[in-house]
């Protein structure tokens, strides 16, 4: 066994690794340990500079690269501030109630019909509103909307989560990973989604398929009638929300071959909404400048720097040789998994930095594996995406907390199914 520190003509080493290159490292688990435990938004924010600063103190990572790092950054973290502002202000509208009531009375108390309109919504507001919004705004409603119903909340909740991982393929908007790949991508907005949507609908069928399975114990059971059903309506879906929202797609799809960066069309309809919503009294701009989480935004700079660190680092070499060197099917599924464990060791978004620059050189069929693994596969752990820490912490808020068993025996069984059928079908469309 190695000593934990000795020291030789080359330097100081820590468990045989170079402590300069240890430090990235430190810093990158200290940032990690930050998000599970969510602390406030400060608290947050100084995690964040200390770490960066401490790597940048390494001399890793030169002005430039540090720089790069940041300027590629800043158009995602513009982005991710801007959506979840639209994202809170749709919310508060009464958006989401509006939607999952449609979705309710279409099923006519029938659990099954439930889960398939809850798993289409989650999907699409996965799709246009990123995943954030899934777990995070869209998971109480339909846990509320399904007990109101007397019916289990299990499968809709299951559903919000399995979406929003699994359905943020189709648009460079739903994930920030798919954002941070597109440099990376010789594709426009609606060429990606183009070659995106038939892989995304083979993996909805496998993922359906699975949670009906699972779950069909709770789906065979019946609430009790009531002996005079009570006449009940959706509310009104919000128009302007809607219609905002609608308008904000179309300006990614029309402004992307124009080289115009998604944050522009999202921070366009962000203030429009917050406009709007001031003139009825139901959002301040001190709520909105809150739903923007500007103490997130420094974290995931920081973050980006760590991570160029250690991508120049061992790491980066580590994984560098793990990859392969062509696009053949058995290559695409290397990739895949590599991503996949990958994202659930680091998180999803520090495995995207990591690993989609290593994959550009093999271009565009390459970079969208590991977009599978990276979007997927994070759903195999708690630990592969931030949003299944969001969506558990959801539900711990609803009083119904997931049962670590019951998370695990829906994700071992769904997640390997749909990047194997995802692979698949991504291997044959490129």
């Amino acid at each position: 066994m190695p000593p934990l520190v000795d020291s030789g003509p080359v330097g100081v080493h820590i468990l045989g690794v170079p402590a300069v290159d240890a430090v990235p490292v430190l810093a990158l688990l200290a940032l990690l340990a930050t998000a599970y435990r969510h602390p406030s938004g400060r608290v947050e924010a100084v995690v964040g500079l200390v770490a960066a600063a401490a790597t940048l103190a390494t001399g890793l990572l030169s002005g430039s690269e540090a720089e790069e790092a940041l300027r590629n950054l800043a158009p995602v973290v513009a982005f991710l501030a801007t959506i979840l502002v639209v994202a809170d202000v749709c919310a508060r509208a009464g958006l989401f109630t509006a939607a999952a009531g449609v979705v309710r009375d279409a099923s006519r108390g029938r659990p099954e019909r439930l889960l398939l309109g809850v798993f289409g919504l989650a999907a699409a507001v996965t799709a246009v509103l990123s995943l954030d919004a899934t777990v995070v705004l869209l998971t109480p409603v339909v846990i509320g909307g399904a007990v109101a119903m007397g019916t289990p909340s299990r499968p809709g909740a299951y559903a919000c989560l399995r979406m929003a991982n699994s359905a943020s393929l189709l648009l460079p908007v739903s994930n920030l990973t798919n954002l941070l790949a597109m440099p990376h991508l010789d594709l426009t907005f609606g060429g990606f989604a183009a070659l995106m949507a038939p892989v995304l609908a083979v993996v909805l069928v496998v993922e359906y398929a699975v949670l009906r399975l699972l779950f069909r114990g709770d789906l065979a059971e019946r609430a009790p009638a009531p002996a005079a059903p009570p006449v009940t309506h959706a509310p009104a879906v919000p128009r302007v929300p809607l219609v905002a929202v609608l308008v904000m797609l179309a300006g990614f799809a029309a402004l992307s071959p124009l080289g115009v960066e998604p944050f522009w069309v999202s921070g366009a309809v962000a203030v429009v909404l917050v406009a709007w919503a001031r003139r009825r009294r139901f959002v301040t701009v001190r709520e909105a400048v809150h739903a923007a989480h500007p103490s997130f935004a420094v974290f995931v700079l920081c973050l980006g720097v760590v991570v160029a660190a250690l991508a120049v680092g061992f790491l980066g070499d580590a994984v560098a040789r793990l990859l392969p060197d062509s696009t053949s099917y058995g290559a695409l599924l290397v990739v895949a998994v590599v991503a996949t464990v990958l994202a659930n060791l680091l998180t999803n978004l520090s495995a995207t930095l990591l690993v989609v620059p290593l994959l550009g050189p093999l271009g565009t069929p390459a970079v969208l594996a590991a977009l599978l693994g990276l979007n997927i596969g994070s759903g195999l752990s708690y630990t592969g995406s931030l949003a299944n820490l969001l969506w558990r912490r959801s539900l711990v808020r609803q009083g119904d907390p997931p049962d670590m068993r019951d998370f695990h025996r829906v994700s071992l069984v769904a997640t390997p199914l749909a990047l194997v059928a995802a692979v698949s079908a991504l291997a044959l469309v490129t």
